[in-house]
């Protein structure tokens, strides 16, 4: 069983591997007391005053208490990260990179904006924690990519991958946690999916195309396609040329 586990978590994909095992030891870290959560929450006047600029990524790294819930985002983390990252960004780290980290700004952002706004102030205050929100965005990005794939809801009911989104943020309403996280979640999934999908078809420009510093962090694979064993390929045709006369 132990020897499954660490196979599985070996071919996992490089960022997925990294995001699982930074928000596990963080989880879990807190939970036990060996790391504060109040020195990982997300906090504009703490990044700005007091330079805390960890908190920026800090924030997306804990899942709150070990239970249920974090078992949830866990599967998802674990089962949606590695699916973007081995199927739509196959070869293309980087990319997946920036993904995240658009998103993660994105949802920032949304953030920093509604607790300036009043009547909705106070209740994006009360997210000091983006986790949740780029685990959903992941999933909703997934959505977009694969809307036909046939899936089943704890075997209640079958739906395709375009309802995930809506089907988990009904979920989260009936066990009556807060729908503040997806729904932020599916706001920055869906800028994503049309900046980088939409927008380049209509236009030709393609306004998230990963920086080249980005891109120099990582060493992406060529995607190779192996070829299948004992088949033989015949010789390239060569033109005749006729006997001079």
């Amino acid at each position: 069983m132990a020897q499954a586990v660490e196979e599985w978590y070996k071919q996992m994909p490089i960022i997925t591997r990294s995001y699982l095992t930074a928000a596990i030891i963080t989880t879990i870290g807190c939970s036990l007391e060996i790391i504060s959560p109040y020195k990982l929450y997300l906090n504009p006047k703490l990044v700005v005053k007091q330079y805390q600029v960890w908190r920026l990524v800090t924030n997306f790294l804990y899942f709150r208490k070990m239970d249920l819930d974090f078992l949830f985002h866990m599967f998802f983390l674990a089962r949606y990260c590695k699916l973007l990252e081995e199927n739509s960004f196959r070869g293309r780290t980087a990319d997946f990179f920036y993904m995240l980290l658009f998103g993660a700004t994105v949802l920032t952002g949304i953030v920093l904006v509604g607790g300036m706004i009043p009547y909705v102030s106070e209740s994006f205050a009360k997210i000091i924690f983006l986790s949740n929100s780029l685990t959903f965005m992941m999933v909703y990005v997934w959505s977009k990519q694969n809307p036909f794939i046939h899936m089943s809801f704890l075997g209640l009911f079958t739906f395709t991958a375009a309802y995930l989104p809506w089907v988990l943020l009904g979920f989260s309403v009936l066990v009556g946690a807060s729908a503040w996280g997806d729904l932020l979640g599916m706001i920055a999934g869906h800028a994503y999916y049309f900046l980088e999908g939409v927008y380049p078809r209509m236009t030709g420009r393609r306004p998230l195309k990963t920086p080249a510093v980005i891109k120099a962090l990582f060493a992406d694979e060529p995607v190779v396609v192996a070829r299948p064993a004992n088949v033989r390929f015949a010789a390239p045709l060569v033109d005749e040329v006729p006997p001079n006369q």
